[in-house]
Formats: C-alpha cells, sequence, structure tokens
C-alpha cells in the first residue's frame, strides 16, 4: 500500500527513485493522518503502521538504493533526472527523448483525455510526464473576468497534473511593470515578515519607486489570496503548486521569494526556481541556497550578463555557453538536498546536444 493514500501513489522511475516533492506530498499526507487521528477511528496499529512507514521511508529516502550509482559516478549525493519541455507529447516525442537520454517531459495544459492519451503513451515509453507548465496567470487584474479565467486555467492544470501523474505545477501569478524600477543591481528590498509588503526597494530615496511598491503590494495581496484558494484542489489532486517569479518584477531577491511561498506555511506550495531567470538579481547558487528545501523543480537555461550594458541586462543563450558558473549550481543543488528534474527551457540545440550539456551538468562540469 502507498503512503501516499488517497488513491496516489509515488510513481518510482526506470532508476527506483521518487522526487523530492513526493516525499513532501508523503510526510504532508502521514502527519495530516497522525493529527487528526484523534477524530477519525485510527486503530494503534494503523498509528504504528503510519509512523514505520513514514520514518523508513524518509530515512532511506525511497530511491537510496539508485541513487548511489549516480553518486558514485559523480561525487554527488543527489541524483537528477533530465527533462525537456513538449505541450502536447507524442508516441514519437517520447521515443526520441529516450534514445537522447531523457527520462522525462514538461507538458502543458490539456484537456483531460488528451492528458490521459499522453499519459498512456508516457507509461508505454518508460518515461515520466514529472510537471506542468501554466506560465503566468493574472491574479492582480482588476479585470474580474481575467482573473477568473486565470483561476480557471490554474484549476485546470491541476486536474491535468493529476491524470498526467505529474508532481507539480509551474505557476506565476502574475506579473507588472510599466512603472520605473530599480536596474537590478541597485535592489535593496526590505520587507515586513508578516505580510510580505515591500517597505523599500533602494537604499536612499524611494520616492521614485512608490507606483512600483504599491504594484508589488498588490500583486502580493492578491496572489496570495489565490493560491490560497488553490490549495484545496492541489491536496486533492495530490499535484504541488510550485510558484515561479519569472521576468515579472516580482520577488526579485532569493531572501524575499522564500519569504513568500513559505508564508502559505503549506506542503502543496513550492518554489519552482529557474537557474537561469535571474542571474541579473543574484547568482544562481545563492537562490538555490535561500530556497533550499523549498524548491520542487529547476529549470535549467543560461543568460550572458552583458558588463557593458547601462541597464544590467544580457541574454539568454544555450546551457553552458553563459554567465552561470555551473560546477558551483551543481554543489549548491547537492548541498540542499535535491533529488529530482532537471528541465531544459529554450535554446535551438539538437536533443542529443541538449541531453550532453545537461550531463556534464549533472556530474559537476
Amino acid at each position: 500500500m502507498s503512503i501516499l493514500g488517497a488513491g496516489r501513489t509515488a510513481r518510482e522511475g526506470e532508476n527506483g527513485t521518487v522526487s523530492t516533492e513526493s516525499l513532501w506530498i508523503a510526510k504532508s499526507r502521514i502527519l495530516g493522518n497522525i493529527r487528526h487521528m484523534n477524530n477519525h477511528s485510527m486503530t494503534r496499529r494503523g498509528f504504528l503502521a503510519t509512523s514505520t512507514a513514514l520514518a523508513a521511508g524518509f530515512q532511506f529516502g525511497f530511491g537510496a538504493r539508485s541513487a548511489v550509482g549516480q553518486a558514485v559516478e559523480s561525487g554527488f549525493k543527489t541524483r537528477l533526472q533530465k527533462s525537456l519541455i513538449i505541450n502536447k507529447p507524442a508516441a514519437d516525442d517520447f521515443k526520441r527523448l529516450k534514445d537522447a537520454g531523457f527520462e522525462g517531459v514538461e507538458a502543458g495544459v490539456l484537456e483531460l483525455p488528451d492528458a490521459e492519451k499522453c499519459r498512456q503513451l508516457a507509461d508505454a515509453a518508460g518515461m515520466k510526464i514529472h510537471s506542468v507548465i501554466r506560465g503566468w496567470a493574472e491574479f492582480n487584474s482588476p479585470d474580474a473576468g481575467k482573473y477568473a479565467a486565470s483561476y480557471a486555467t490554474t484549476e485546470a492544470a491541476l486536474r491535468a497534473g493529476q491524470v498526467f501523474g505529474a508532481q507539480a505545477v509551474l505557476l506565476v501569478p502574475c506579473r507588472i511593470g510599466g512603472m520605473p524600477m530599480p536596474r537590478p543591481w541597485e535592489f535593496m528590498i526590505d520587507f515586513e515578515a508578516d505580510t510580505g509588503h515591500v517597505t523599500k526597494v533602494v537604499n536612499g530615496d524611494n520616492a521614485p519607486y512608490a507606483d512600483y511598491i504599491k504594484a508589488h503590494n498588490h500583486a502580493v495581496d492578491t496572489s496570495r489570496e489565490a493560491v490560497q484558494r488553490l490549495i484545496p484542489l492541489a491536496e486533492k489532486t495530490g499535484v504541488v503548486i510550485a510558484l515561479e517569479n519569472v521576468w515579472n518584477n516580482l520577488w526579485v531577491k532569493p531572501a524575499y521569494f522564500r519569504q513568500f511561498v513559505a508564508s502559505f506555511k503549506s506542503p502543496w506550495i513550492k518554489a519552482y526556481f529557474d537557474i537561469g531567470n535571474h542571474v541579473k538579481y543574484a547568482p544562481p547558487e545563492e537562490w538555490i541556497l535561500t530556497l533550499g528545501d523549498l524548491i520542487v523543480k529547476l529549470h535549467v537555461k543560461d543568460f550572458k550578463l552583458d558588463a557593458a550594458d547601462p541597464k544590467g541586462e544580457g541574454k539568454f543563450v544555450n546551457i553552458r555557453d553563459g554567465s552561470i558558473r555551473w560546477p558551483v549550481v551543481r554543489s549548491a543543488i547537492d548541498k540542499i538536498g535535491y533529488h529530482g528534474w532537471l528541465t531544459i527551457e529554450g535554446g535551438d540545440l539538437s536533443m542529443d546536444e541538449h541531453s550532453r550539456r545537461l550531463d556534464l551538468i549533472i556530474a559537476g562540469k
């Protein structure tokens, strides 16, 4: 019997591992059973079985035997799996992915019959659809129709994720812009620990950024409200809501983003960190070490900073062609104990070359 309960199992890959987010889900459900045992007729035997499963699973990591092989080869203790993004993967996609050395895919928000068909194709190929890329929502929109549509799409993503057998849905709650904002290196954010409201964004005079601060705090409030409402569906579907702050001018510093994600105090709300998206604000290893155990998924892309650009910008490039120090990033991933998926986003390399470069990153090179 699966310790995840409620009809959901921790799907093991061919390597026999169960990813980090599945462990969080298992832990939350088991602890929930223990907390509520006085309200339900849980027997002493059931309590002991649950407690034993929790202890054993987290002592041995559910996939410890399989992780050892990669650890011996790479010198790292964490096992990472390789993935690409394909909105609606077909049988040929799974074959090409597997032939290139990938183990899974991140899919889009599909109608449930299409999601079921993709799940069947993945299973037949020995692959996994591990995540759903829902993308940008508009939870801060003053237009009630846009808010409602964003909310409905996110619900659909969670339901599709359940059918896929996915572990998480990537969600960017909203974005802001169109007003004066600090340049990347100027950000010095102070925020209230209880509300998450920004009190300053730069040292010195913050008056030029008053509109930005106002929009930011409004986005924090509306995003928190919407995401909080989604938690019951996330629990029902067994799919984690993985928050990402990609190019939306929000939560641009690691400690601040951690505060927002952690503020939900829920195992169903975690962070989806994109290694290449925030190089201009702070090194990715700093983001990884700060977010730590909140990270449930990682996107892999690269960004090349332009030292001559007065705005502190740059451009996206193929992985290993940019400013990211991949050996340092790999060590940070290992330090936080992240076992899970690395999903390449973007790039114009062949599938084989993407796979080769990702192997180098996994090996810490």
